[in-house]
């Protein structure tokens, strides 16, 4: 969004100080307003010392200054000072082990060389660009990794990672042409969790149905030229490769429903989707045009009623489907229904013995919640493989939501169902001392600026820390790994915890 600033102030002729001005300020009320978020100006204190090599910069401490009516202290090493605690904490781990330092002497690092190339992992479909040094003796740093697999040689264990269940799951739909009529699903956004349900539909219904390929970069590139608006999240621009790929594949008839509604859970107020979840149906509609030259049914439906639902959707079906009867449609839906039944129930199954496993094996539980298209690798950029090679099994919070907890009163409208299952799923890991909370947000996503301050509360009032990740396209992993590993210190360090309130499932 900044650069999509920059480039209007630009075209809008003004100048680079006010340009470099503006990015200073903007620096600063992220930091105050979006991460830090004190409640009052006196939370910070009235003496502040500021560290940090964006400090460095005079314009940005100025406005830093400006923007509390104070003045602060910069030390003359404000850059450093992450060496500085590095060095600290160097001298402390040297107290409790006091093993010979491996550090080179003046006269080793005089005579060191290294020589740096680059690779192609090839481990996994991510092929990750890796670059590689090596040192005298044989040894090696990699860095470019999205896991740990080129640096250890060894797989992953994802026997206690319930995304790749999930996604393992999905691909159950996937089924091979018959030579029966073909409807053609994005695999993005809501279908995520309603691929089952519509999967089943339509091969009741007597469709061969195709879904579009895995997310990558390259998808992304396909429909990148339609996207209208750069603030939309990630998941919805990929909509647009998604389509673009259908299109491409010979796809004729492509479903793609604008859906207010989730199907409901009984868990809150309402059952709303997110107006991009929505809504998106209209922006492809209206931006790609290549949907002009097939047949793109995208009304409005909702699942949230199911007793009106075959009427409503025979009515926007039956134009494009020849044949197609209410009863049909009825019984098609039928069981539409129950298949996205069983399979959130095995999604839950599969979530209680993973936790029952990785307390067996005493592992952290790590409840990476998000909605259900951050399963998507692309949209995650492996995020919960990292995790596994840090030793934690990976749940997801539709897998906990419903699990016996102590109920928290909320301070938010509770409206909408992929944010009731965050709050549920909150609630119950902040009665488990061995469970931790990491939520995945999209950039762009205005609800969860409601979610995440929500969930943090939740998780707070139990002590327990609230860990936020936040991704776009940018699949470099160097921040999110940055933020797990001092998660996994904080929890090493609470290790002796009361473990009394935890809840077997």
């Amino acid at each position: 969004f900044m650069n999509s600033s920059v480039k209007q102030a630009q075209k809008d002729g003004a100048s680079i100080e006010n340009i470099s001005a503006g990015l200073s300020i903007s620096v600063i009320k992220n930091a105050l307003y979006k991460v830090i978020r004190p409640s009052s100006r006196e939370e910070l204190g009235q003496h502040i010392v500021v560290q940090g090599g964006t400090f460095h910069n005079d314009a940005v401490l100025r406005a830093f200054e400006q923007e509390l009516g104070l003045e602060v202290v910069r030390p003359d090493i404000a850059g450093l000072m992450g060496a500085y605690g590095a060095a600290h904490y160097a001298m402390q781990r040297k107290a409790q082990d006091p093993a010979p330092s491996t550090t080179l002497s003046a006269q080793q690092l005089a005579a060191f060389t290294h020589e740096v190339s680059t690779a192609h992992c090839g481990a996994c479909q991510n092929n990750c660009l890796l670059t590689v040094n090596r040192f005298e003796g044989g040894r090696r740093l990699i860095s470019g990794n999205r896991c740990e697999r080129p640096v250890t040689q060894t797989d992953p264990d994802e026997r206690l990672n319930l995304y790749l269940f999930k996604r393992e799951k999905l691909k159950a739909y996937l089924k091979p042409p018959s030579g029966r009529p073909v409807i053609g699903l994005p695999m993005g956004l809501n279908f995520y969790e309603l691929l089952p349900f519509w999967s089943t539909v339509f091969d009741r219904l007597g469709y061969d149905v195709v879904v579009s390929p895995t997310s990558d970069h390259d998808l992304y590139l396909l429909g990148q030229g339609t996207i209208p608006s750069d603030t939309a999240c990630y998941p919805a621009k990929l909509m647009h490769g998604h389509i673009q790929a259908l299109i491409d594949r010979g796809v004729t008839t492509v479903f793609y429903p604008c859906m207010s509604y989730s199907i409901d859970e009984q868990r809150a107020d309402n059952c709303f989707n997110c107006p991009v979840v929505a809504y998106y149906p209209e922006v492809i509609r209206n931006n790609m045009p290549d949907v002009r030259s097939i047949c793109f049914i995208g009304g409005y439906v909702g699942l949230h009623r199911p007793r009106e639902l075959p009427d409503k959707l025979h009515a926007l079906l039956s134009p494009h489907l020849p044949g197609l009867t209410t009863l049909a449609l009825r019984w098609a839906l039928d069981a539409g229904y129950a298949a996205h039944a069983a399979h959130l129930a095995e999604i839950r199954a599969r979530g209680r013995q993973i936790i029952a496993q990785a307390r067996a094996e005493q592992k952290p539980i790590l409840v990476l919640a998000g909605r259900p298209y951050h399963i998507d690798p692309e949209i995650n950029h492996g995020i919960d493989k990292l995790i596994t090679t840090l030793g934690a099994a990976v749940v997801s919070e539709d897998a906990v939501c419903d699990l016996p907890r102590e109920h928290a009163p909320l301070e938010v409208l509770n409206q909408w169902t992929y944010h009731s299952r965050l709050y549920d799923a909150a609630m119950f890991t902040a009665g488990q001392p061995d469970m931790h909370f990491v939520q995945l947000v999209s950039f762009g996503c205005g609800c969860d600026a409601i979610t995440s301050d929500e969930c943090r509360r939740l998780l707070e009032r139990k002590g327990h820390i609230y860990t936020q990740i936040k991704i776009d396209e940018i699949d470099n992993l160097g921040a999110a790994r940055i933020r797990l590993r001092s998660l996994f210190a904080a929890i090493e360090m609470t290790k002796t915890a009361d473990m009394t309130r935890v809840v077997n499932v």
